[in-house]
């Protein structure tokens, strides 16, 4: 009975949210309040809030686990993650503490607890919102991703503090997991593909990353993140990342329900969630100005800062362990603030192209960690997006003689292709100020393998409006977005799926023995 009506409840409001252009996860946010308003009435089981908690923290533990997958732990050691993570927190926790403290009479020790609770971003929804958009990797989304494992080591240190408990003196060997490596290497390899390696990808995030670090005193969530990151080197880590996709985003359907159900708005719970969404803009200006202060170009710094301008389910723990009086507002300003935050991030990109020239004011003068490419240099065929599809069109075309260069938002894998030999440079197809300073003149072709829609017709409108004339190639994998992309200026389009099949027709074909042709 759980299952049925919490599902149906998440899948009306999720598909009605869908109708009037916000995300899914608004609509599972109201379906929590629906059902702690309403359930009882539906005959929903009194223990529901209980079975949720656990659906919700099995999913938070795959999000992390499979951000850790994706993550590169040197980029934690970057001074914009580092210093931009540490100056938000000291600057957020003033500016709101002295303002909880004056404005709304309270303690100083619950005031300073309240703003340290509201000072961190939600990793759940700055990852989603990033991986639903392909930007976890990109420069920006990279960034954000550091900044919020700083912060989630923060609120750690803060709740054993306020809990008046510490890790275990086992939580050293912790630092001994590195020697481990190989043989997590070597249980990857045996678990082979399919059924064995989503359970091994379940094991090792639930039950050994964990468990195991909850078991010495120290955060589930971090010692998901470490066993992610631990694997993120494998020649499999994708293809777990996408085995864990499915089953990750049917658990955190119960994270969205639980934030709902922590309990139903009273006027003074309704007050304090308006009052400190109308103070959420103050969050996304620190981060805008803090990581433009680090030489940050305008566009990373402002999504970035758009996509941690959201509060955290950290401040709900907070609660529950030292605030349990505010649990209520502080879960109606984080479902508020989820609301706010997730349909704007899906306009980040167009916001910029509005606010461009007013933003690029606050770019600093020296030489940007971000910087982009304004010269192409002798290529004359250009490959944007350098994933497999890209890879095996660089590859095909550079046997055959060509100048090429290729493109990626992601600096690291940029830096991977040129190790083997490839004229690829960091560059995002999405970024206008990239098509405002680059020197077209001499391609001859463009050829868009980005996974995203919406990065290959910002590519297409972009080349044509330069007054590109040659021929632009892409990929789609629906007939619907076919359409599109050539009315954006693709002068030649391939169903993924579709190709596929003519290659494998073309080899089977050349295989065949003459007289059977």
């Amino acid at each position: 009975m759980i299952e049925v009506i919490s599902l149906s409840f998440a899948f009306v409001f999720g598909v009605l949210v869908r109708q009037i252009g916000l995300p899914p996860l608004v609509g599972f946010l109201v379906a929590g309040f629906a059902l702690n308003a309403y359930g009882p009435a539906v005959g929903l089981p009194s223990e529901t809030g209980e079975v949720l908690e656990h659906v919700a923290h099995l999913g938070v533990l795959l999000l992390l686990f499979t951000v850790g997958l994706k993550l590169k732990v040197k980029s934690l050691a970057q001074p914009v993650v580092l210093g931009g993570a540490l100056l938000h927190f000291t600057l957020t926790v003033v500016i709101f503490g002295l303002g909880i403290y004056f404005f709304m009479d309270l303690e100083r020790q619950t005031a300073l607890m309240l703003a340290i609770a509201l000072a961190f971003s939600s990793t759940v929804l700055a990852a989603k919102v990033l991986e639903s958009k392909r930007e976890l990797r990109a420069f920006h989304g990279r960034v954000a991703i550091g900044i919020l494992i700083i912060q989630d080591l923060i609120a750690l240190a803060v709740l054993s503090v306020a809990g008046g408990h510490s890790p275990s003196i086992w939580a050293v060997l912790v630092f001994a997991l590195p020697l481990f490596k190989p043989l997590l290497y070597k249980l990857m390899d045996i678990a082979g593909h399919e059924e064995l390696l989503l359970l091994a990808g379940v094991v090792l995030a639930i039950a050994v990353g964990g468990m195991g670090f909850e078991s010495v005193g120290l955060s589930s969530e971090l010692g998901a993140l470490v066993m992610g990151a631990m694997l993120s080197g494998h020649s499999r880590a994708q293809e777990l990342y996408q085995s864990l996709w499915g089953l990750k985003e049917m658990l955190l359907v119960g994270f969205f329900l639980q934030i709902g159900m922590a309990g139903l708005p009273d006027e003074r719970a309704l007050t304090f969630a308006v009052i400190m969404a109308l103070a959420l803009p103050i969050k996304g200006l620190l981060f805008f100005f803090l990581l433009t202060l680090f030489r940050l170009r305008a566009r990373n710094a402002f999504l970035g800062a758009l996509s941690l301008t959201c509060y955290s389910e950290f401040g709900l723990i907070v609660a529950a362990n030292v605030l349990e009086e505010w649990l209520v507002p502080l879960a109606l300003t984080v479902a508020l603030s989820f609301v706010v935050a997730a349909p704007l991030n899906r306009l980040a990109h167009p916001l910029f192209d509005r606010l461009e020239r007013f933003l690029k004011r606050f770019e600093t003068s020296s030489m940007h960690p971000d910087e982009q490419p304004a010269s192409l240099g002798d290529a004359d065929l250009m490959i944007m997006g350098m994933g497999r599809t890209g890879t095996a069109a660089y590859d095909f075309l550079a046997g055959h003689g060509q100048q090429l260069i290729g493109l990626d938002a992601d600096p690291d894998k940029a830096e991977h292709h040129r190790k083997a030999g490839r004229n690829v440079v960091y560059a995002d197809a999405e970024d206008v100020s990239f098509w405002h300073g680059v020197d077209i003149s001499r391609l001859r072709g463009v050829v868009l393998t980005m996974p995203e829609l919406e990065g290959k017709l910002i590519a297409a409108r972009q080349l044509r409006r330069l007054g590109f004339t040659g021929p632009i190639v892409t990929h789609s994998m629906y007939d619907d977005e076919t359409a599109k992309l050539l009315e954006a200026g693709a002068s030649e389009t391939y169903l993924t799926m579709t190709g596929a099949g003519i290659g494998l027709a073309e080899k089977t074909w050349e295989a065949l023995p003459t007289g059977d042709r």
